[in-house]
């Protein structure tokens, strides 16, 4: 996963490298696995949560920045889960933050990482809380983001900070808060 991966997009979604406006993080869509066909305008509606992010004081860090958002199946997102969590269990969404290996990488810090997500576990979480599908989606990439600029929710504190901005962020879209719905976000 990368942000020259190939696009396997609809058509009418075909994805291409956005260059970010000055308050905005630019982002490389591609779909690698699942059905995500039933959700229409989900490409506009990923750029405007992240969008949000990055006009968010506490998504700062975003602006200027690059990040990927790959849409993926329940079982890639088992594997993956198996592979670098130990947990062999579809998940929601999963965050892998650029780690530079070599001087050149670090060099143009811009990449942030890899927001990827599982089409089934989202529509079936959506629809057990009545939920837009897209907004769920939404609510998991500000979610998966926020991972890549080294926010977290393992302890207590860092949880609150961390659904306290996603609130915001999307309340600020006009969705609804999603930690009032009491949405998982990973198990």
């Amino acid at each position: 996963m990368s942000p020259r991966a190939q696009s396997r997009l609809p058509p009418a979604e075909t994805a291409t490298p956005a260059q970010p406006e000055p308050t905005q993080l630019g982002l490389h869509l591609s779909q690698q696995d699942g059905d995500w066909s039933g959700m229409v305008g989900l490409e506009p509606a990923i750029r405007s949560a992240a969008a949000a992010l990055a006009r968010h004081p506490g998504g700062r860090a975003a602006r200027h920045r690059e990040a990927s958002i790959v849409l993926g199946s329940d079982d890639l997102l088992r594997r993956l889960n198996a592979s670098y969590r130990g947990k062999d269990v579809a998940t929601n969404v999963l965050s892998f933050p650029f780690r530079p290996r070599a001087t050149a990488d670090r060099q143009d810090d811009r990449y942030l990482g890899d927001v990827v997500l599982a089409a089934q576990t989202v529509a079936r979480e959506a629809a057990e809380r009545q939920l837009e599908p897209i907004e769920h989606v939404q609510h998991l990439v500000v979610h998966g983001l926020l991972h890549l600029l080294g926010y977290d929710h393992v302890s207590d504190p860092e949880a609150a900070k961390m659904e306290r901005l996603e609130t915001e962020i999307l309340t600020g879209l006009g969705l609804k808060d999603p930690h009032a719905l009491q949405l998982p976000v990973e198990p």
